[in-house]
């Protein structure tokens, strides 16, 4: 499904995307690794057993990455120009090698640009749940998003 354009999202639009992804030990070394996390937790096996959580406990920035990436297919696949942050950003309960998430995206807002004509803004939260739907990542969105009036112009 190609992206919506800023015209198309409605405030309280929910997304519950199709997309599941199970968390594997080697997506969490390795983003650990590739953006040089090594905290012990994420990337020690024999470490992670001893701490409060007894086993390896995901990336949280890998998380909110999955997040954002789940959702680009049914809202902003070739729509959006650039993301203009994140905040609110959350996790209240943990996700471990083998969960399985999905996630949902509501529009929060949405605005024209001031400064950027035929662009508008549209702010999303994305949440993440694991197999048991326990809520476990959210974040607020800000992005820049093409007009179809634009595009046709």
């Amino acid at each position: 499904m190609a992206g919506l354009y800023f015209e198309e999202f409605e405030i309280g639009m929910v997304f519950d995307h199709e997309w599941t992804r199970t968390l594997t030990e080697t997506d969490n070394k390795w983003f650990s690794l590739l953006t040089m996390n090594t905290q012990p937790v994420h990337i020690d096996s024999h470490a992670a057993a001893k701490s409060v959580w007894k086993k390896p406990l995901i990336n949280s920035l890998f998380t909110l990455g999955c997040m954002v990436g789940m959702s680009v297919n049914d809202t902003t696949f070739g729509t959006t120009i650039a993301n203009l942050g994140m905040t609110d950003v959350k996790f209240p309960y943990p996700l471990f090698e083998g969960d399985t998430i999905h996630i949902r995206t509501t529009v929060l807002g949405k605005r024209e640009s001031k400064s950027r004509p035929g662009e508008g803004i549209v702010t999303f939260r994305h949440e993440c749940f694991n197999q048991d739907d326990k809520l476990c990542g959210s974040c607020d969105r800000a992005a820049l998003m093409n007009m179809r009036s634009k595009e046709t112009a």
